[in-house]
């Protein structure tokens, strides 16, 4: 089964198993860019709700470009595991965040292809060192891990396992480049990657606002969509406290303020999500949202973040690496 690896450049076929909210956004974003899909997900209704999922992200993507031969009619959902994969030339595991189904899955995808196909997973959280336990060619397993919805947040972060190979990443790395993502190639595995750890973060101190009473979900949210959220836009949080430290940049940032980082203004450690507290996060995020559904706020979200990525120049053939 083995052979030689085909170019990134030269990827025509994907296999997307798992096509739920990431991996359907997968396929979009796939097709978006020319390919072939092939699709399998073994959920009751899998193919009704990807279809759809793929029709409601088709505007948006046609609006920021698609590539040429770009169509819908690229996509076929199968019944069975093998049939998805059978010809890939690459395949994007998106299943539920479970690590004895992602072991079992990624072994099974492992099985039923070549040895030269890269098999990448969307994961969120796991390393690719205790997913690919039971596979027979970890060397070829990869996390490519990206952020909702993966058919307009530019950012893939790609990182091997202990048993990954290096050229496996590298390839991976370009052909997340090729089909116009931002990739960031890690050097090593850290739960939650990078994106993850940073949005914890911020989403444990919102919890303990909420449950102290110290601020609503629509203050929190504020906060941050009128205030850090549009310069994070631009320039990071690490480029952003570099220019809050004036002339003298992040020397003077960190010398100037360091001691505040002992006060204890925020709290790492998760709250203990009560029955309370899931109430309250819930009633504010429907207070919030009030008569726009799901479906609305989708599309107001996917429509924002067009304007914002041609307003920042992140067009379908930006290769800009985030390294």
């Amino acid at each position: 089964m083995s052979g030689i690896r085909i170019a990134p450049q030269d990827v025509r076929t994907v296999a997307c198993v798992g096509a739920g909210v990431i991996g359907g956004g997968w396929v979009a974003y796939f097709l978006a860019r020319g390919l072939r899909v092939r699709a399998w997900d073994p959920a009751p209704g899998a193919e009704q709700r990807l279809r759809t999922l793929v029709a409601d992200a088709w505007p948006a993507l046609t609006e920021l470009g698609l590539a040429d031969g770009a169509s819908v009619d690229a996509l076929t959902v199968t019944a069975e595991l093998a049939d998805a994969v059978a010809g890939a030339d690459l395949v994007q595991e998106s299943a539920p965040e479970d690590l004895d189904l992602k072991r079992r899955l990624l072994a099974d995808i492992d099985a039923a292809t070549p040895d030269d196909v890269v098999i990448a997973s969307s994961t969120s959280g796991y390393g690719m060192s205790e997913m690919a336990t039971d596979a027979a060619a970890p060397h070829r397993l990869v996390v490519a891990h990206p952020f909702n919805p993966p058919y307009l947040i530019p950012l893939v972060e790609v990182v091997g396992g202990e048993k990954t190979a290096a050229e496996v990443v590298a390839w991976t790395a370009a052909f997340y480049r090729h089909v116009g993502k931002s990739v960031i190639t890690m050097d090593r595995e850290v739960p939650g990657f990078v994106g993850n750890r940073l949005q914890e973060a911020l989403w444990r101190e919102a919890l303990h606002m909420v449950a102290n009473g110290e601020a609503t979900v629509e203050q929190i949210d504020a906060a941050i969509t009128e205030g850090p959220g549009l310069r994070w836009a631009f320039q990071g949080p690490m480029l952003t406290f570099h220019l809050a430290g004036g002339p003298g940049g992040m020397s003077h940032m960190l010398d100037h303020f360091g001691p505040s980082l002992k006060s204890p203004w925020t709290r790492l450690a998760a709250p203990e999500l009560t029955p309370e507290l899931r109430d309250e996060v819930v009633a504010g995020c429907l207070a919030e949202a009030g008569t726009r559904t799901v479906a609305d706020l989708v599309r107001e979200r996917d429509r924002n973040l067009v304007a914002l990525l041609r307003f920042l120049g992140k067009l379908e053939d930006d290769d800009r690496d985030a390294d």
